[in-house]
């Protein structure tokens, strides 16, 4: 879910705008749909647009493999479609929490995960350019307790001091920022209603 606002993204990350499109709510995000990604070049950090689905170079078409909207932490570094991006091109995706279900197929129960503090999350990401478009991925890890009981995998959770490191501007090192978040650093609770019928129509 992103629901802060571009402005907002711009002063924790003390980064630049490009054209992100329009500044709206966004309940729902989907894989493949276009997303706020924090770049860094030389130092100078930037907010672009970029499709949520890494497209490796081989692929000859957007469907031509596997839809790669998460990289697991573990052997990244050794995966062809990762292994590039994870040295030289990693990036942070802003949100303000996501979604995990739970259940039986059928009854499955949408949780709202996010900080107690609602402060904006910054997730661990690497990116390709496909065809001249970037498209990026989601680094992801083993869950910590909060999560367990819900999903056995969540994303890589990066915090501001750490920022540098993981965006390449403060050396190497940025492997061992690859784990699983602090037991408080997010809540997860069942999703209202108005919000299980909104995500109930995601494609």
């Amino acid at each position: 879910m992103i629901t802060s606002t571009f402005e907002a993204m711009a002063r924790l990350f003390e980064a630049d705008l490009a054209e992100l499109g329009p500044d709206q709510p966004r309940l729902n995000v989907s894989p493949t749909e276009t997303v706020p990604v924090v770049v860094s070049h030389g130092g100078d950090r930037t907010i672009v647009p970029m499709r949520w689905g890494l497209l490796p170079p081989w692929y000859r078409t957007p469907t031509g493999g596997a839809l790669l909207i998460n990289a697991r932490a573990e052997g990244i570094a050794d995966k062809p479609a990762f292994r590039e991006a994870i040295r030289a091109r990693r990036c942070l995706l802003p949100a303000d929490g996501f979604y995990e279900w739970q259940g039986e197929k059928g009854a499955r129960v949408p949780h709202a995960i996010r900080p107690p503090d609602g402060a904006i999350i910054a997730f661990a990401g690497l990116w390709q350019e496909w065809r001249g478009a970037p498209t990026c991925a989601i680094v992801t890890c083993a869950a910590n307790a909060t999560l367990a009981p819900i999903h056995d995998r969540m994303p890589v959770v990066i915090s501001p001091p750490d920022f540098p490191l993981w965006l390449g501007e403060a050396g190497p090192g940025a492997a061992r920022l690859m784990t699983p978040a602090p037991d408080d650093a997010l809540s997860a609770s069942p999703a209202d209603a108005g919000t299980r019928a909104i995500l109930a129509r995601r494609p």
